[in-house]
Protein backbone atom coordinates (compact mmCIF):
# COMPACT_ATOMS: atom_id res chain seq x y z
CA UNK A 1 0.00 0.00 0.00
CA UNK A 2 1.01 3.34 -0.41
CA UNK A 3 2.04 6.10 1.31
CA UNK A 4 -1.05 8.67 1.23
CA UNK A 5 -1.13 12.46 2.42
CA UNK A 6 -4.61 14.39 2.43
CA UNK A 7 -3.79 18.09 2.15
CA UNK A 8 -5.33 20.95 1.18
CA UNK A 9 -3.32 23.13 -0.47
CA UNK A 10 -4.82 26.59 1.02
CA UNK A 11 -4.46 25.91 4.12
CA UNK A 12 -1.59 26.40 7.21
CA UNK A 13 -1.90 22.87 9.04
CA UNK A 14 -1.18 20.56 6.37
CA UNK A 15 1.35 23.41 4.88
CA UNK A 16 3.50 22.06 7.82
CA UNK A 17 3.70 18.63 7.14
CA UNK A 18 3.97 19.24 2.99
CA UNK A 19 7.21 21.23 4.47
CA UNK A 20 8.60 18.16 6.24
CA UNK A 21 7.92 15.47 4.03
CA UNK A 22 9.72 18.12 0.96
CA UNK A 23 12.55 18.48 3.48
CA UNK A 24 13.07 14.60 4.19
CA UNK A 25 12.57 14.12 0.39
CA UNK A 26 9.37 11.93 0.75
CA UNK A 27 6.93 11.86 -2.20
CA UNK A 28 3.82 10.44 -1.23
CA UNK A 29 0.54 10.66 -3.11
CA UNK A 30 -1.60 13.36 -2.82
CA UNK A 31 -4.84 13.79 -2.20
CA UNK A 32 -6.52 16.83 -2.21
CA UNK A 33 -9.71 17.34 0.46
CA UNK A 34 -11.53 20.53 -0.83
CA UNK A 35 -12.23 22.14 3.16
CA UNK A 36 -14.14 25.43 1.41
CA UNK A 37 -16.92 23.22 0.17
CA UNK A 38 -17.08 21.19 2.87
CA UNK A 39 -15.35 17.52 1.53
CA UNK A 40 -14.12 16.80 4.90
CA UNK A 41 -17.13 16.17 6.52
CA UNK A 42 -17.98 13.55 4.02
CA UNK A 43 -18.59 10.06 4.88
CA UNK A 44 -16.01 8.88 2.76
CA UNK A 45 -13.04 11.36 4.48
CA UNK A 46 -14.82 10.86 8.14
CA UNK A 47 -13.89 7.08 7.53
CA UNK A 48 -10.36 8.42 7.17
CA UNK A 49 -10.41 10.98 9.85
CA UNK A 50 -13.33 11.22 11.70
CA UNK A 51 -12.00 14.19 13.44
CA UNK A 52 -12.62 15.99 9.94
CA UNK A 53 -9.42 17.95 9.76
CA UNK A 54 -6.26 18.04 7.54
CA UNK A 55 -3.24 16.82 7.84
CA UNK A 56 -3.52 12.82 7.22
CA UNK A 57 -0.73 10.86 6.54
CA UNK A 58 -2.17 7.34 5.73
CA UNK A 59 0.93 4.65 6.43
CA UNK A 60 1.54 2.05 3.88
CA UNK A 61 -0.18 -0.45 7.01
CA UNK A 62 -3.32 1.63 6.32
CA UNK A 63 -2.72 3.37 9.62
CA UNK A 64 -4.05 6.90 9.48
CA UNK A 65 -2.36 9.73 11.30
CA UNK A 66 -4.34 12.45 12.09
CA UNK A 67 -2.32 15.48 13.20
CA UNK A 68 0.77 17.03 12.77
CA UNK A 69 2.35 15.74 15.55
CA UNK A 70 1.77 12.09 15.34
CA UNK A 71 2.98 12.35 11.27
CA UNK A 72 6.06 14.04 12.04
CA UNK A 73 7.25 11.33 14.93
CA UNK A 74 6.26 8.99 12.13
CA UNK A 75 8.33 10.73 9.58
CA UNK A 76 11.33 11.36 11.65
CA UNK A 77 11.14 7.60 13.04
CA UNK A 78 10.84 6.20 9.23
CA UNK A 79 12.64 8.52 7.82
CA UNK A 80 15.38 9.83 9.89
CA UNK A 81 17.60 11.82 7.72
CA UNK A 82 17.80 14.50 7.78
CA UNK A 83 16.42 15.12 11.25
CA UNK A 84 13.86 17.64 11.89
CA UNK A 85 13.54 17.06 15.70
CA UNK A 86 16.85 17.60 17.46
CA UNK A 87 19.83 15.29 18.07
CA UNK A 88 20.67 14.05 21.35
CA UNK A 89 18.66 14.66 24.39
CA UNK A 90 19.11 18.32 25.22
CA UNK A 91 18.77 18.68 21.22
CA UNK A 92 15.75 16.58 20.87
CA UNK A 93 14.35 19.25 24.09
CA UNK A 94 14.82 22.75 22.56
CA UNK A 95 12.91 21.44 19.36
CA UNK A 96 9.60 20.09 21.52
CA UNK A 97 10.06 23.35 23.63
CA UNK A 98 10.39 25.77 21.08
CA UNK A 99 7.89 24.08 18.69
CA UNK A 100 5.46 23.85 21.55
CA UNK A 101 5.49 27.97 21.67
CA UNK A 102 5.54 27.97 17.68
CA UNK A 103 2.23 25.89 18.13
CA UNK A 104 0.64 27.71 21.38
CA UNK A 105 1.78 31.19 20.98
CA UNK A 106 1.61 31.67 17.64
CA UNK A 107 -0.08 29.68 15.33
CA UNK A 108 -3.05 29.15 18.11
CA UNK A 109 -3.02 32.80 18.21
CA UNK A 110 -3.53 33.20 14.50
CA UNK A 111 -6.56 30.59 14.68
CA UNK A 112 -8.09 32.17 17.28
CA UNK A 113 -8.23 35.30 15.04
CA UNK A 114 -9.32 33.71 11.82
CA UNK A 115 -11.93 31.38 13.69
CA UNK A 116 -13.51 34.37 15.62
CA UNK A 117 -13.65 37.19 13.15
CA UNK A 118 -14.30 35.57 9.84
CA UNK A 119 -17.64 35.24 8.70
CA UNK A 120 -16.56 32.34 6.86
CA UNK A 121 -16.08 30.78 9.87
CA UNK A 122 -19.57 31.38 11.11
CA UNK A 123 -20.24 28.42 13.58
CA UNK A 124 -16.87 26.87 12.90
CA UNK A 125 -14.54 28.40 15.79
CA UNK A 126 -12.96 25.48 15.98
CA UNK A 127 -12.25 22.71 13.49
CA UNK A 128 -13.92 19.42 13.38
CA UNK A 129 -17.32 18.31 12.78
CA UNK A 130 -19.42 19.98 15.60
CA UNK A 131 -20.54 23.51 15.22
CA UNK A 132 -18.81 26.28 17.66
CA UNK A 133 -19.89 29.58 18.24
CA UNK A 134 -17.90 32.47 17.49
CA UNK A 135 -16.49 34.50 20.12
CA UNK A 136 -15.42 37.85 19.10
CA UNK A 137 -12.85 38.81 22.49
CA UNK A 138 -10.63 35.65 20.96
CA UNK A 139 -10.03 37.24 17.85
CA UNK A 140 -8.91 40.58 19.83
CA UNK A 141 -6.75 38.57 22.26
CA UNK A 142 -5.27 36.36 19.65
CA UNK A 143 -4.03 40.02 17.99
CA UNK A 144 -2.41 40.59 21.24
CA UNK A 145 -0.97 37.50 21.53
CA UNK A 146 0.45 36.99 18.08
CA UNK A 147 1.66 40.46 18.10
CA UNK A 148 4.26 39.24 21.27
CA UNK A 149 5.14 36.48 19.76
CA UNK A 150 6.63 38.14 17.14
CA UNK A 151 8.49 40.04 19.43
CA UNK A 152 9.58 36.88 20.99
CA UNK A 153 10.65 35.55 17.76
CA UNK A 154 13.16 38.80 16.61
CA UNK A 155 14.72 38.04 20.30
CA UNK A 156 15.24 34.72 20.26
CA UNK A 157 17.23 35.15 16.25
CA UNK A 158 19.18 37.38 17.66
CA UNK A 159 21.00 34.70 19.63
CA UNK A 160 20.06 31.70 17.69
CA UNK A 161 20.39 31.22 13.68
CA UNK A 162 17.61 28.80 13.82
CA UNK A 163 14.21 28.42 17.14
CA UNK A 164 15.48 25.59 18.66
CA UNK A 165 19.51 26.09 17.82
CA UNK A 166 22.23 25.76 14.88
CA UNK A 167 20.16 23.34 13.10
CA UNK A 168 16.84 23.89 11.17
CA UNK A 169 13.87 21.77 12.53
CA UNK A 170 10.42 21.05 12.59
CA UNK A 171 9.83 24.29 15.27
CA UNK A 172 11.43 26.62 12.48
CA UNK A 173 8.85 25.03 9.80
CA UNK A 174 6.12 25.54 13.06
CA UNK A 175 7.10 29.37 13.13
CA UNK A 176 7.54 30.06 9.34
CA UNK A 177 4.12 28.72 9.20
CA UNK A 178 2.90 30.74 11.72
CA UNK A 179 4.30 34.41 10.34
CA UNK A 180 3.21 33.46 7.10
CA UNK A 181 -0.47 32.76 8.32
CA UNK A 182 -0.73 36.10 10.44
CA UNK A 183 -0.41 37.59 6.83
CA UNK A 184 -4.03 36.15 6.28
CA UNK A 185 -5.48 38.46 9.29
CA UNK A 186 -2.49 41.40 8.55
CA UNK A 187 -0.55 40.86 11.32
CA UNK A 188 2.75 40.55 10.35
CA UNK A 189 6.96 41.67 11.65
CA UNK A 190 7.24 45.37 11.90
CA UNK A 191 10.24 47.31 10.85
CA UNK A 192 12.02 46.56 14.02
CA UNK A 193 12.35 42.99 13.64
CA UNK A 194 15.79 42.77 11.42
CA UNK A 195 16.40 39.40 13.44
CA UNK A 196 13.24 38.01 12.23
CA UNK A 197 13.37 39.15 8.82
CA UNK A 198 16.67 37.76 8.06
CA UNK A 199 15.52 34.37 9.39
CA UNK A 200 12.33 34.85 7.31
CA UNK A 201 14.96 35.26 4.00
CA UNK A 202 16.54 32.21 5.01
CA UNK A 203 13.36 30.00 5.40
CA UNK A 204 11.71 31.75 2.37
CA UNK A 205 14.87 30.24 0.27
CA UNK A 206 14.65 26.64 1.22
CA UNK A 207 12.65 24.69 -1.52
CA UNK A 208 10.34 23.10 1.01
CA UNK A 209 9.19 26.79 1.69
CA UNK A 210 7.67 26.92 -1.42
CA UNK A 211 5.71 23.86 -1.66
Amino acid sequence: MALVFYDCATAPSPRRARMILAEKRVEPTTVQVDLRNGEQFSEAFRAINPACTVPVLVTPAGESLCDNASIARWLEEVYPDPPLMGVGPLGKARVAEWLWRAEFEGLMAIMEVLRNSSPAMAGRALPGPHSVAQIPELAARGRERAGRFMDVLDRRFRESPWLAGDTFSVADIAAFVFVEFAAWVKIAPDAGHAALAGWLEAMRARPSAAI
